[in-house]
């Protein structure tokens, strides 16, 4: 079933709130509850985030196909699995409700509406981190849209929750996320001087995984070189 733009750009806000709220407010109650214990923390923000996720990707997957993160809208354009013309309103859409989402979450937690982050990521290994998380993060997404479309959900949630832990920069994977994040002197903060490397870093992941697979995938779907990847929406 094919939804209208407008349905889908909805799907993609909410959607995209939703996750930012999972992980800066699961960061917020995870550092109150952990007494210090980092590690505590970052597990129940882990869990949080992956659990939140797959469970939004089943709602709404099918309407807009659950993008949630501006890298995989951007993914989907260049290999045509979406008309440029509707990329913008994704980014858009994904921009705008990964700030409500965490506004939302200050708002619960009695914190002030926005306040920037200070919270330092930076340097060489970090990017490189960056790099991995989004690369890994796409190469799950191809390979289950095209392999195992029902599994997507699951997938990509189990991905995000064990990227917190073997990724340096805890596998931020997605640029609306990295910005909004900028905007929360929280557990899962950033900085904004930050941001920009975090989403260089985060293209080149999505560039090299989405040329890779399809590669890797084009003797058993020849149609993928010629940008026709089947997806778990159509």
């Amino acid at each position: 079933m094919k939804f209208n733009l407008q349905a889908r750009i909805v799907a993609e806000f909410i959607g995209t709130a939703f996750l930012l709220a999972a992980v800066v407010g699961s960061g917020v109650m995870g550092e109150r509850l952990a007494a210090g214990n980092a590690a505590i923390a970052l597990l129940a923000n882990a869990l949080s985030t992956g659990a939140a996720l797959a469970a939004i990707i089943l709602a709404l997957g099918p309407i807009s196909g659950a993008h949630f993160n501006p890298a995989v809208t951007l993914a989907m354009g260049i290999t045509k699995q979406m008309p440029w013309r509707e990329v913008p309103a994704y980014f858009a859409a994904q921009f705008v409700g990964a700030f409500v989402g965490v506004g939302s979450v200050h708002l619960m937690f009695g914190l002030p509406l926005f306040f920037a982050s200070n919270h330092a990521r930076h340097g060489a290994a970090q990017l490189w981190s960056e790099t991995v998380a989004t690369f890994g993060l796409l190469l799950v997404i191809w390979g289950c849209v095209t392999f195992r479309s029902s599994a997507t959900a699951y997938a990509v949630g189990a991905y995000i929750t064990a990227g917190y832990w073997f990724t340096s920069s805890t596998c931020f994977a997605n640029p609306a996320v990295t910005l909004a994040r900028s905007a929360s002197n929280t557990f899962a903060g950033i900085r904004p001087t930050d941001v920009t490397p975090f989403i260089l870093a985060q293209l080149c992941g999505v560039f090299a995984a989405t040329m890779l697979f399809r590669w890797l995938a084009a003797n058993q779907f020849p149609g993928i070189a010629q940008n026709r990847v089947p997806l778990h929406s159509d």
